[in-house]
């Protein structure tokens, strides 16, 4: 508790001289009110402890590490830095502390003179960054004889010692499990500097970006394109089975898992980027110089951001494609060869490293969607929303999912892609059938609103803006999917949903657009969607025939007491489960989870396109005179307060189903009906029942028919041509970057880095303001 100099060096190295220690056991020996105290007591001394330990890495990086005693007080810095970090910034007063400079650490150069001195922040960075690519330490030395012919730490290309074989790099390094754990323990290290982000409340302002990460992924840092490449290819090469052979992760223990984890969260956080306020990445894939060039870098600072969106090559996209999609298949193996493969955990990660590879790599998303492997993708996203849908603890895995799909179905590939059949049988507690991965996508869906829990109420719209955007291209839907359809617009139709919540009838609207779709542009194989309309024709005459007056508008209301489920699943045939699936649970009490932030509204999500007959998309400026069009909800009803957490506004929950708090003293006028009411797209639906249901019902008399197949026959080769209405232009949503979707993004990634990092838990009990804490 007294200062000490900080030229005693004796006091100081007992910190990191000690030779047998694991970062869980200076967690264990450093406990976090000891920190604390000394934060607030002798504040010099935690001084000068981080610029010590500090000091000690930069010597190591200089020196190149080449004794074991020096490998190993880099790595008790590399944790005791790890382990105090929180601490100064979960301080307000402390955080500027390591952007300060330090007497006497010049930037290099002869004359030491203190206007050219460092911050701190930036040696450390600068020191694990040259320590990454140390030989013998973290990568394979190149030299034969280590004698006296040590390679200098300087002179070294690191572009030559890229860690994993993939994007721009042919050799794969010798697996060595020491290099493996050292690399770990420095990207903790680096994913901890990183995390000052967790310590800001959630702003909607995307301006204040995260020095750290500005700094590592600048010019400064010579090693920015050989990390970037190291980390991408460590975690798209790696193999959870272990060599390809099933059951070989039980035989040996699995070094690169860790790594390929700590990889991933330091990527992700990397290009936290808010690419709706910045000039884009170029995305066209000609530059192809790299940042070592004196030119400029055409678009982000940000090199990660950079060199991200400019990965060009085909087989470049293809291992990183088949590495995502292998490695988010992996809980799907593991349901039917149980154990096989190794579990892994870090599903969230990969699908946020996705998301950024689409959001900044427009070419790598034409690639995505140019072959069916898309569907390697979109299997395993429909398994983990169906899967999470009841687990309050992971509604940030149904958003990113749900986002993920949004951005894909924006591209019209995406719905052609659909019609492959599917024919994986991946246990999923769904009702069995044969059809296309559009029907799997439907019967997750319908799964999701029908009994996922009420948090996801807001996703609602996300999901049937999907399913408007592939369905001009599905060619068949199957008897299952087809039921599923009807049975959510008999849900959304019914009086008191539609008259309860100011934006309910928007659904309704989605949906008939889906049918409109469906009939005008895919009529010829799809007579089991249209024998369903056919047999539920009488929803579509109730919606017609809507009561508007205030009386039938307060007896809707009245139901609604009687029946508080949203959504009936009574009349929802759901037939058995396929085998060997489990239901899905809700989270265990006591699950910790992290708020996030609100979603912004559909309408802010996406923006309107119209398809040419080409086959072009043009975008459909919105007209600022015009009220707001069906599908899109007005501007005034997003969820909530924008940068609300949902802890404090349980408003999320409630944004569907209650209609006074969501928005001041709503309530449904005749007017309001109305104004809705006169636009519902019916005319399609009205002409095809008005042509096809007599012929049916003459069909059913003549031949004494009760049995579907006949008269599905008949449908099958029935003709509506010149007796629809002329077909409406397509119209899709597509996602568009914004700066609500980045912040949610922001606040989704820490929290799920938070909750995954508990051994050693670097950032539990710390005074987080990024998000709150929760149990479930």
């Amino acid at each position: 508790s007294q200062p000490v100099e900080a030229t005693d060096d004796a006091f100081w190295d007992q910190f990191w001289a000690d030779t047998a220690t694991s970062v869980q056991d200076v967690f264990a020996l450093v406990p976090a009110a000891e920190i604390r105290a000394v934060r607030e007591e002798s504040p010099s001394n935690l001084a000068t402890l981080c610029y010590k330990a500090v000091e000690k890495l930069v010597q190591g990086a200089e020196s190149g590490c080449h004794t074991e005693k020096e490998r190993q007080i880099v790595l008790n810095c590399c944790r005791l830095l790890t382990r105090i970090l929180p601490y100064i910034f979960e301080d307000p007063d402390w955080r500027g502390f390591f952007w300060s400079t330090v007497p006497g650490a010049g930037r290099g150069g002869g004359d030491e003179d203190d206007e050219n001195a460092r911050p701190l922040a930036e040696s450390l960075l600068l020191a694990v960054a040259d320590l990454l690519f140390c030989p013998d330490f973290t990568v394979q030395s190149h030299r034969r004889s280590t004698v006296d012919t040590a390679e200098d730490i300087h002179s070294i290309d690191s572009c030559e010692y890229i860690w994993e074989a993939g994007v721009g790099f042919a050799h794969s390094p010798q697996p060595n499990y020491i290099h493996d754990l050292n690399r770990t323990e420095l990207l903790k290290l680096l994913l901890t500097c990183f995390s000052e982000a967790m310590y800001l409340p959630p702003s909607s302002d995307s301006s204040n970006a995260n020095p750290w990460v500005q700094f590592f992924c600048s010019t400064e840092n010579r090693h920015a394109l050989p990390l970037f490449t190291s980390l991408l290819n460590v975690v798209c090469a790696y193999d959870p089975v272990g060599y390809g052979i099933p059951y070989n992760h039980l035989l040996f223990s699995d070094y690169r898992e860790p790594l390929v984890e700590e990889a991933a969260q330091v990527l992700i956080v990397t290009l936290d980027y808010d690419s709706s306020t910045s000039s884009s990445p170029t995305v066209d894939g000609t530059t192809t110089g790299t940042a070592m060039d004196d030119v400029d870098p055409p678009g982000p600072d940000n090199l990660f951001v950079n060199y991200l969106s400019r990965i060009h090559r085909e087989e470049d996209f293809q291992f990183i494609l088949k590495g995502v999609a292998r490695l988010l298949s992996n809980p799907l193996v593991q349901t039917y060869l149980p154990n096989s493969a190794k579990k892994i955990q870090f599903h969230q990660e990969l699908l946020v490293l996705f998301w950024k590879l689409c959001d900044f790599n427009k070419k790598f998303l034409f690639f995505v969607l140019k072959s069916s492997d898309v569907l390697d993708i979109l299997v395993p996203i429909l398994y983990f929303l169906n899967d999470a849908r009841a687990d309050q603890s992971r509604v940030g895995l149904m958003h990113i999912g749900v986002f993920i799909l949004l951005l894909l179905s924006g591209e019209r590939n995406f719905g052609v892609r659909l019609n492959k059949p599917y024919s994986v049988r991946v246990p999923m507690d769904i009702p069995v059938f044969t059809g296309t991965h559009a029907d799997l996508l439907i019967i997750v869906f319908h799964k999701i609103i029908t009994s996922g829990h009420q948090r996801l109420q807001p996703l609602f719209d996300c999901l049937l803006t999907i399913v408007v955007n592939v369905s001009p291209y599905l060619k068949s839907l199957s008897m299952v999917a087809a039921n599923k359809l009807l049975h959510l617009l008999e849900a959304f139709s019914t009086t008191w949903f539609l008259f309860s919540a100011i934006q309910n009838h928007h659904l309704v609207f989605f949906l008939l657009e889906v049918f409109n779709n469906i009939i005008q542009y895919q009529f010829d194989g799809n007579s089991n969607l249209v024998y369903a309309v056919i047999r539920k024709r009488n929803v579509f005459h109730q919606l017609a025939n809507l009561p508007t007056d205030s009386q039938a508008i307060q007896k809707g209301l009245q139901r609604k007491k009687k029946s508080p489920e949203p959504i009936s699943r009574t009349n929802s045939q759901d037939g058995v489960s396929m085998e060997g699936s489990r239901p899905a649970a809700p989270a265990e009490p006591g699950t910790l989870k992290t708020s996030l932030v609100a979603t912004p509204g559909i309408d802010k999500l996406t923006e309107k396109s119209q398809v040419s007959e080409d086959g072009t998309m043009r975008s459909l400026e919105p007209e600022a005179s015009q009220p707001p069009s069906e599908g899109s909800p007005p501007s005034a009803v997003s969820d909530g307060e924008p940068w609300s957490g949902e802890a404090s506004h349980p408003r999320r929950d409630r944004r569907r189903l209650s209609s006074a708090s969501s928005c001041g003293q709503w309530a449904p006028t005749p007017e309001w009906v109305m104004s809705w009411k006169s636009k519902l797209p019916l005319q399609t639906i009205m002409r095809l029942l008005q042509v096809l249901v007599p012929q049916v019902e003459k069909i059913c008399i003549d031949k004494g028919l009760t049995d579907e197949s006949e008269i599905l026959k008949f449908l099958q080769h029935g003709t509506l041509v010149g007796l629809l209405p002329v077909p409406h232009p397509i119209l899709i949503r597509k996602y568009q970057a914004n700066s609500g979707t980045a912040m949610w993004f922001r606040t989704y990634m820490w929290g799920v880095i938070y909750l995954r990092n508990v051994d050693p838990p670097i950032w539990y009990d710390t005074d987080v303001k990024l998000f709150e804490i929760q149990r479930v």
